[in-house]
């Protein structure tokens, strides 16, 4: 063997390439930039071993309790992959993140993703982090670092998956939740940008396998492809939950994901009392039918696994619903009053849904 011939094994020769994901970073700094607070403004750059967020600012807060969450995006990842579409599931990202942060009351403050692929293609790594940073704008978060793996031979060279985790901070006596709840509050519903991010499984196994329909298809009761429709980003209300704290009295926030809209409303009402969400009050997106009647999907089995239209809920007084639907409307968020809180009573969950959903 010639001294110019290596004869071992290399990490290039196992599918790893460095040079290719330092081109990534190099690509994604410009977005990154973008999402800098003034608590993060000068603290390094990207490309260090961690990232710096300046504490002094907690010092505004007289009793500041950290909040954080953890999150995917589940198996949308794949619509994204087959359509080559890579600049949108950040958004999701930071949506699924950030927005059960803002639940409890609390400031998004920072975020950091991680991203692994089966090939680092820089330019696609780039794009999936400039959707993070955009939405990471839309929360009012910094994106303070983050970590792109290569895993060949786990993945296939086109495939890639996203998590991220984010922190936030609330005033201790600000912390919203099933205690400050009372009988007579209503029930705000925010209107949903579509699927969001849970359900995809589902959505997918009905549109694809049982009735054979293909991304680029052309489906006239939404208006667009297919593929465009299970690829909207999901709304990131962060900013606009806030914005509602500081308008009117608000109790708590729900963000429906995973497990429907019933069982995460549930999750804030405390044992004593019983939250009933009017369906005909709202008329879900075509999408929803579309996934029903598409796969013969009973009612109740879509309302534990799609939002239906519904993507956050803020429970405040009767007296602020009014002051909390026109914030919102202001805002750009189309709101309605959903529902009401009462006494639990026989009811053997905290929250359930009635009537039936408006005609289009």
């Amino acid at each position: 063997m010639s001294e110019t011939t290596p004869s071992g094994a290399s990490y290039a020769a196992a599918g790893v390439d460095i040079e290719a994901g330092d081109r990534a970073v190099e690509l994604m700094k410009e977005w990154v930039k973008k999402t800098q607070r003034p608590e993060t403004t000068g603290l390094g750059g990207l490309g260090g071993f961690a990232g710096l967020f300046d504490a002094s600012a907690l010092k505004r807060f007289e009793r500041p309790l950290l909040a954080s969450a953890t999150d995917g995006v589940g198996t949308k990842v794949d619509i994204a992959r087959q359509l080559g579409v890579y600049d949108t599931i950040g958004h999701d990202l930071v949506a699924m993140v950030m927005d059960d942060i803002v639940v409890c009351g609390a400031e998004p403050l920072f975020m950091t993703d991680y991203i692994c692929v089966g090939k680092v293609h820089p330019e696609r790594v780039a794009s999936i982090v400039k959707g993070i940073a955009e939405g990471c704008v839309l929360a009012g978060c910094a994106l303070v670092g983050g970590e792109t793996a290569e895993h060949p031979g786990l993945l296939g060279p086109d495939d890639f998956d996203v998590a991220g985790a984010g922190t936030g901070a609330v005033e201790a006596d600000r912390v919203l939740g099933a205690d400050r709840i009372r009988t007579g509050d209503a029930v705000i519903a925010m209107a949903s940008s579509g699927l969001h991010s849970n359900g995809y499984s589902l959505v997918r196994h009905v549109l694809f396998d049982r009735a054979g329909m293909r991304l680029e298809q052309q489906v006239d009761e939404l208006g667009r492809t297919l593929g465009e429709e299970l690829l909207e980003p999901t709304k990131i209300y962060s900013l606009d939950c806030l914005a509602l704290m500081r308008t009117a009295e608000v109790h708590a926030f729900s963000h429906v994901t995973g497990g429907g809209l019933a069982a995460n409303l549930a999750r804030v009402i405390p044992d004593a009392l019983h939250a009933t969400v009017d369906r005909s009050t709202w008329t879900p997106d075509p999408i929803f039918d579309l996934v029903g009647k598409a796969g013969a999907v009973e009612r109740l089995e879509l309302e534990k696994t799609l939002n239906m239209g519904v993507g956050m809920i803020a429970i405040v007084p009767q007296e602020s619903a009014d002051v909390a639907v026109q914030t919102l409307a202001d805002r750009g968020v189309e709101a309605w009053v959903a529902g009401e809180i009462t006494e639990r009573g026989d009811h053997a969950s905290g929250a359930e849904m009635v009537g039936d959903y408006a005609s289009a």
